[in-house]
């Protein structure tokens, strides 16, 4: 393989097969406890740290390494009562209109609706665009490669970061979502990925009694 750019050393430590066991099982037994918040406090967190989560994000691989992802954070009020009117409006047009029996009885017991309060309280609003093209260093317009994928990468990453440091989060994805992009001042080559909620949960929060499917219904070995 050829390339013009230089390589550098990976950055690696190995770890015994003990230590590999332990880590697995800790970060696991701390993400399994992640869950969906729809009720959240208003009581702010540092910005510091949802800037140490994006950073985390921005470590996803991605084609090409093209990162074609863009975050924009969202925290003043009158931003996210614009997003929000805009989202229960399309919200309420596939409550009425656009969902299909199924889908709705699909959501019944999770308790949705097109009431989205909580896109005024949460203290930051995280709106994750996927970018069909990036700008060079010559201002050249290069295409971005898997972008979705790379994008889901990212959101992950920033998900499991969040969690980590204390943060509650809710994925929303009104669709369409192309509001956003005039709202937020995005180009039209940045397509709404997802708007991902952050914040405290709010006091005596309760969630959805629902459980995960088993290692053998998810994974096989072969």
């Amino acid at each position: 393989m050829t390339t013009s750019n230089p390589f550098v050393s990976l950055e690696f430590t190995r770890l015994s097969d003990s230590a590999m066991q332990q880590r697995s099982q800790s970060f696991y037994q701390q993400m399994r406890t992640r869950r969906t918040v729809r009720d959240f406090s208003t009581t702010p967190i540092p910005r510091d740290v949802i800037k140490d989560a994006l950073r985390t994000a921005g470590t996803a691989p991605s084609g090409a390494n093209r990162q074609p992802w863009h975050f924009s954070v969202v925290s003043t009020p009158e931003i996210k009562r614009q997003i929000r009117l805009g989202a229960e409006a399309e919200e309420r047009e596939f409550y009425q209109r656009r969902a299909t029996d199924e889908w709705l009885n699909a959501l019944a017991p999770l308790g949705t609706d097109a009431d989205k309060g909580f896109l005024e309280v949460a203290p930051y609003l995280i709106v994750i665009f996927s970018c069909k093209f990036t700008i060079g260093n010559n201002g050249e317009k290069l295409k971005n490669y898997y972008p979705a994928e790379s994008v889901g990468i990212a959101t992950g990453l920033l998900i499991a970061a969040l969690h980590n440091a204390g943060v509650a989060t809710l994925t929303h994805t009104p669709s369409p979502m192309k509001f956003l992009n005039g709202i937020l001042k995005r180009p039209a080559t940045e397509k709404p990925y997802m708007i991902l909620v952050a914040g405290l949960p709010a006091k005596g929060v309760q969630v959805p009694s629902i459980s995960k499917k088993p290692l053998d219904q998810i994974a096989s070995f072969l």
